[in-house]
This record gives structure tokens, C-alpha cells and sequence, in this order.
């Protein structure tokens, strides 16, 4: 993994360098455990040279396990794309929809600096700050960017809504189904008794992957999600 992290280092420095020098593929299998039921996640990075750098494709598809998925059998499917640049990803689109209801839609207009939510029929605009991410691309960003020693600040969109977030910046030792894993963690600053709760926790020997999540949702409903298996290739693109 230490070689890994090296070449990804010497991308970073030779930015747009050579597609060969990193993966070209990556795919994250989590199992998830809910206050009401458990089940699993797999997500899939794509990364792709393009003749003006580099583009990035990121599904997410959450499934219900066992007695769970009886009485939860639709699946939760999120997706992010954009480009890669400096300082991280930059989204062009992103969505999350639940079974068989309408998705939730967020339209990243960098050229105009808007971004267009689209949420039960409705449709917003409102100004895209610069930085601004979806809650999937926020999860894989720190592999193409530099993570600020204390503090982050970014605007997320979850596609219905856009919200500054502030993240305490901190390191642990994490113990998953994949062993210790050094982590650095990300964990939201909410405001005074909120319900809401979202803590990220990046593998630096691992490309600063995320390994575990753990989050309230709008709902109350908690979910912690974390890795059981990690598969990269680096496959050239002819």
C-alpha cells in the first residue's frame, strides 16, 4: 500500500500526468447496520483520461440484508460525475433515488456558478459556491486533494437541499473486518441539539478511501456503514 500511496503522490505533483499512474477502477464493498435492520453497500469509482485530464463516475447501490430486506426491499442508488482537478473533484451531476421514487437531482452549472435541485417535483436554483460537492463525491475528495491539518469547511448538496459544512479534523486507529486501519476522521459540526450526525473515516494507506461513515439522516434513522473488502486496478485506458 505504501507504493500505491507513492504513485498517487507523484501524480498529484505532475497533475495532468499520465493515466496509468492512477487506478482506473475502484471497488468498495461495505456492510451496514441500522437501527432498524442491517444490510450492504457497494460503490464503484471510475476514473477516466480524457484530452483535457481526467473525468470520474462514482455508483453507490445500499441493499437490505436478510429479515431486513423483507420489510425494506427497495434499494437506495446514489451517483456522482464530474472531473478531477487540484483541488478534488468537481461534480457536473449527481442523484440518489429511493425504490421506485422519483430521484433526487443536483445540476452542477460551474460556467454560470449555479446549482439546480431537483426534489418532489420541484425545481430550485440557487448560487454553487465555489467547492461545492454531493455527499458521495465528499466521501472519495480527499483523494485528489490536499485535507486541511484542523478544520474543513464545504457546501454539500444531498440534492434537495445545500448546506455549508463544517468537519473537525482528527486521527484514530480504526478497526474493521479488514483489520487496523490508520484513519483520519472527519466529523460534522452540528449546531446545538441537533439530531443530525455524519463522522467520515479516511484511510491515508489506503488513497485516503472512505472505510467507515456513520451518519443521522433527516429522518432520526442511524446508519453505520463500514469496509469488509477494497478492489483496485489500474488498468490503462487505450
Amino acid at each position: 500500500m505504501k507504493f500505491l500511496a507513492t504513485i498517487f503522490l507523484l501524480w498529484m505533483v505532475s497533475y495532468p500526468g499520465f493515466a496509468t499512474d492512477i487506478p482506473t477502477r475502484i471497488e468498495i464493498s461495505y456492510a451496514v447496520i441500522t437501527d432498524i435492520g442491517q444490510g450492504e453497500i457497494n460503490e464503484v469509482m471510475e476514473i477516466k483520461h480524457t484530452p483535457s485530464g481526467y473525468s470520474y463516475i462514482i455508483n453507490s447501490d445500499a441493499q437490505a440484508t436478510g429479515v431486513f430486506k423483507i420489510i425494506e426491499p427497495n434499494s437506495i442508488v446514489r451517483h456522482s460525475e464530474g472531473i478531477i482537478t487540484k483541488q478534488g473533484l468537481k461534480p457536473s451531476r449527481a442523484y440518489e433515488k429511493r425504490g421506485k421514487k422519483e430521484p433526487s437531482e443536483a445540476v452542477f452549472d460551474w460556467k454560470n456558478h449555479t446549482i439546480i435541485l431537483h426534489h418532489n417535483g420541484h425545481h430550485v436554483q440557487e448560487k454553487l459556491p465555489e467547492g461545492t460537492l454531493d455527499r458521495l463525491s465528499l466521501s472519495y475528495n480527499f483523494m485528489f486533494a490536499p485535507l486541511p491539518k484542523h478544520h474543513v469547511d464545504r457546501y454539500v448538496t444531498n440534492g434537495h437541499s445545500l448546506r455549508l459544512s463544517h468537519y473537525k479534523v482528527t486521527k484514530e486507529i480504526l478497526n474493521t473486518p479488514l483489520g487496523e486501519m490508520e484513519a483520519i476522521v472527519l466529523t460534522r459540526q452540528e449546531e446545538k441539539n441537533s439530531k443530525l450526525k455524519r463522522k467520515l473515516w479516511l484511510a491515508p494507506n489506503n488513497h485516503m478511501l472512505p472505510v467507515r461513515i456513520v451518519s443521522v439522516e433527516d429522518n432520526g434513522r442511524e446508519i453505520d456503514k463500514i469496509v469488509t473488502g477494497i478492489n483496485i486496478s489500474y488498468k490503462p485506458d487505450h
